[in-house]
């Protein structure tokens, strides 16, 4: 394959092999591929490459650059902690690699993100190449050439030997052309059945195998006030005629769908996602279900089966007032009679989280309820679900070893705290239900 510089893509023949347009004609066609269908991380991602390409050809995407523009992370994301960008490029390279395996094998260029760089390189493919006049023709410089009575016989002498020379040639090319293409796909088999980790395959089947895709619920608070005068949330008894403003939602809400999509991509399965206050009891009884955030800022809890060993609590009076605690209802040998986070007048080092899987209205369907006290522990919640280290704690406290063990279950775990960052999660407290 040649590789075609944006901006100049012209081949040896002078004829125009393609434009800008073309290019992102090519991305957008992979973006509506099979290999990348429900893959909406590795979409955005594709497409911020190709556009970095074709803008500023030649200039090499910064790791941290990815993360931040692409991913969302903060601006203490550290590439060194967090191989995120590289795990999401990894899968990128995997799915382009089954994509030309595949539906586009025909296809004449080839998009590619070569390993250990984010820059991508557009390929014309050889034979392609050779079919739009590459070795077709006699060539400019060479019909200026006139050809001696000497060199005519030496020719003569030397057809059969080159004939011959060509024929071997040919046949070891075409050896290493197949067995290339079976190196080629044992590796790409290999890769695109590259397993996911079996914690995370056993704690989310039920949800990826469901007839539907499962509805993610955030929470959106129901505010009042303006933000540019400070806003509250909304208290009935003092705010009944004043607007709502119910479109806001945490750092940590966001950050948990973007979790959840990576998990879900390996998974090959889609998610639909909605906020809290758009959701209906319709949606509750006829979907498997994931909610992000606590009863008292994704309100739809109050009105839908929720905890009951474990149930959140607005603080009333004290030192805490106003923040919302965890209720431990039934509290075992050791275990704290409620969870709060750091006192507010510190910043934040711990917060706490609830993870419970319950029955839905439909007992046929599950709810899974990922929320702490506040959108960092929500934010905890759901890596808690979505890390192999952490899901192995879990399924071994619960010993379950294959998806048919899974009950349902609640547990509360510690999260602690820098710069705003959940860092570090256990396991405090643990029900399996009946």
């Amino acid at each position: 394959m040649r590789e075609l510089v944006p901006c100049c893509y012209i081949d040896v023949t002078g004829v125009a092999l393609t434009d800008r347009a073309q290019f992102q004609a090519e991305i957008e066609k992979l973006v509506a591929s099979h290999a990348l269908h429900g893959s909406e991380s590795l979409c955005k991602l594709l497409r911020y490459l190709g556009k970095q390409a074709l803008d500023h050809p030649g200039t090499q995407v910064k790791e941290y650059q990815i993360a931040t523009e692409v991913f969302g992370r903060q601006a203490d994301f550290d590439p060194q902690l967090d191989s995120m960008v590289r795990v999401q490029a990894g899968r990128l390279r995997t799915k382009l690699t089954e994509y030309y395996n595949t539906e586009g094998a025909t296809d004449r260029i080839v998009v590619e993100l070569p390993k250990g760089s984010y820059a991508v390189a557009f390929h014309e493919k050889a034979a392609a190449a050779q079919a739009y006049g590459n070795g077709s023709g006699t060539g400019t410089w060479a019909n200026d050439r006139v050809e001696s009575a000497s060199s005519a016989a030496k020719r003569k002498y030397l057809v059969p030997v080159l004939s011959l020379a060509l024929v071997v040639a040919l046949v070891e090319i075409g050896w290493l052309v197949w067995t290339r293409r079976d190196a080629v796909i044992s590796t790409t088999n290999a890769a695109a059945e590259i397993p996911v980790p079996a914690p995370v395959r056993t704690f989310w089947k039920g949800f990826v195998e469901g007839p539907e895709e499962p509805w993610v619920i955030f929470s959106n608070a129901a505010f009042v006030g303006r933000p540019n005068s400070g806003m509250r949330y909304y208290d009935p008894a003092k705010d009944a005629k004043l607007p709502i403003l119910d479109h806001y939602t945490g750092v940590g809400e966001v950050l948990a769908v973007h979790n959840l999509d990576i998990v879900f991509g390996e998974l090959h399965q889609a998610l639909r996602v909605k906020r809290g206050s758009l959701f209906s009891l319709d949606d509750a009884k006829n979907n498997d279900l994931i909610f992000i955030g606590s009863p008292s800022e994704n309100l739809t809890l109050l009105e839908i089966p929720s905890t009951t060993e474990f149930v959140f609590k607005r603080e009333e009076s004290g030192p805490q007032a106003g923040n919302v605690a965890i209720i431990n209802v039934h509290p075992a040998k050791g275990e704290a009679e409620k969870y709060l986070l750091s006192p507010s007048n510190f910043s934040l080092a711990e917060d706490y989280a609830v993870v419970a899987l319950v029955k839905g209205i439909n007992p046929e369907h599950s709810e899974l309820i990922l929320a702490g006290t506040t959108t960092i522990g929500t934010q905890a919640a759901v890596e808690y679900v979505t890390r192999e280290n952490y899901l192995s704690q879990l399924l071994g406290k619960m010993n379950v070893t294959k998806p048919t063990e899974l009950k349902p279950f609640e547990a509360v775990i510690q999260v602690k705290v820098a710069r705003g960052v959940p860092v570090e999660s256990s396991l405090v407290a643990l029900r399996i239900l009946n």
